[in-house]
């Protein structure tokens, strides 16, 4: 029986707790056995808590310092040991393991990533935006120290499955459910609630990721992060709308072959993947009945209503330094929908504003060759991005 050393950086979100649930199955079932070294989260003590009294994690971090003392509380005389701040996080995510699942949402997650890479620990990647923000930098420091970066997200899941040695290949395609706002106008998605734009048809995720893809910027990541993690030009990336969400990914190669991955739309079967592999790891996931099904749909993406694809696009041609900005730029026009400052429509509107200040001149000589450097530009593309806002009428986008 194998036993598997992992440690799991965002383990209160709803990619850390459906990890924990495919740790959990695999622990009973004998196949493989996972041990946890270090669990992490961002304010939720309770949680945090509780996950590693029942696994047995040697060290739980909870990033906002100001809960280290309910976490200390809560874990007192289980020998799980507990600290708080950023820099803990990052110190856990270094901790020698055999795999770190990397889940914790937005750019915020990069320096744990990072911190995971450099101390020579394969990654299973489930935070999109460190790859869109500072996906070169990863990679490459990967190939330095050797290091597997493993996709967690259910389409780059799905091309890794598809791609065999990669030779001959001509193009990927990624998929979209196309969210719950597919069929709606403009005039229906301008009244939008934070809560409608997070009523998911098919996955279920947290807040930031379900309004993501409602607007499609969550695929236009996808789209990104596809780009650099399998290294082909966007040119050779395709997103299409398939509503029942069961295609996740395909590989299409020069003699007219396309191999296509399918599975129920649950986040345990990439996950289980990621952390299982070169092995398959069984789950619980409802299996796939296609008699029953009946039909697969596709369809175009809307570029007119959902223009986060037309933009991804632009910022992967322009470089790191455009696809940093458009990420941090949608996470403050995001925030700021939650928040009741801006209405549905505005947040790609409020993307494109930035991006256009930024191909305008303004930012051009912040790099993006460093972590230092990455944080710099998402603070000053968050400030452009509450400037926009804050300037300009909002409802333009609308």
């Amino acid at each position: 029986m194998e036993t598997r050393r992992i440690s799991i950086m965002g383990a209160t979100g709803s990619i850390g707790t459906s990890a924990l649930d495919v740790v959990r199955h695999a622990n009973r079932t004998g196949a493989v056995q996972f041990e946890i070294e270090a669990l992490s989260a961002g304010s939720d003590a309770e949680t945090l808590s509780a996950q590693a009294l029942e696994f047995g994690a040697r060290i739980a971090v909870i990033a906002d310092e100001t809960k280290l003392p309910e976490l200390r509380e809560r874990l007192a005389g289980s020998g799980v040991e507990a600290a708080a701040g950023v820099t803990a996080v990052s110190e856990a995510a270094a901790r020698p393991v055999d795999r770190v699942l990397a889940a914790i949402v937005g750019a915020a997650g990069l320096d744990s990533t990072m911190a995971a890479v450099r101390a020579g620990n394969d990654v299973a990647i489930a935070n999109k935006e460190s790859i869109v923000c500072g996906g070169r930098l990863i990679l490459e420091e990967a190939m330095r120290r050797n290091v597997r970066i493993l996709p967690v997200d259910s389409e780059h899941s799905a091309i890794f499955q598809c791609l065999g040695d990669g030779r001959a290949l001509d193009k990927l395609t990624i998929t979209a459910s196309g969210g719950p706002f597919r069929t709606a106008t403009r005039e229906r998605m301008r009244t939008a609630t934070p809560a409608e734009a997070a009523a998911h048809p098919n996955w279920s995720m947290g807040i930031k990721n379900s309004i993501d893809s409602a607007t499609l910027m969550n695929k236009a990541l996808e789209f990104i992060e596809a780009g650099f993690l399998f290294d082909v030009s966007g040119e050779a990336l395709e997103v299409i709308v398939h509503p029942q969400s069961i295609i996740h990914g395909m590989a299409h190669f020069t003699d007219g072959s396309v191999i296509a991955q399918l599975g129920a739309p649950d986040m345990k079967t990439p996950i289980s993947y990621a952390l299982g592999w070169p092995d398959r790891i069984e789950t619980t996931v409802d299996r796939l009945d296609l008699a029953a099904m009946g039909r697969l749909d596709f369809e175009p993406v809307d570029d007119t209503r959902f223009p986060a694809i037309r933009l991804a696009r632009q910022a992967y041609a322009e470089g790191a330094q455009a696809t940093t900005i458009l990420n941090c730029a949608n996470e403050a026009a995001v925030s700021a929908f939650i928040a009741g400052q801006c209405g549905f429509l505005d947040i790609s509107w409020i993307v494109e504003e930035t991006l256009d200040r930024y191909f305008a001149g303004n930012m051009a000589e912040i790099g993006c060759g460093s972590v230092e450097e990455i944080a710099l530009l998402d603070r000053f593309s968050r400030e452009m991005a509450r400037n926009v806002l804050e300037t300009t009428q909002h409802g333009t986008g609308g």
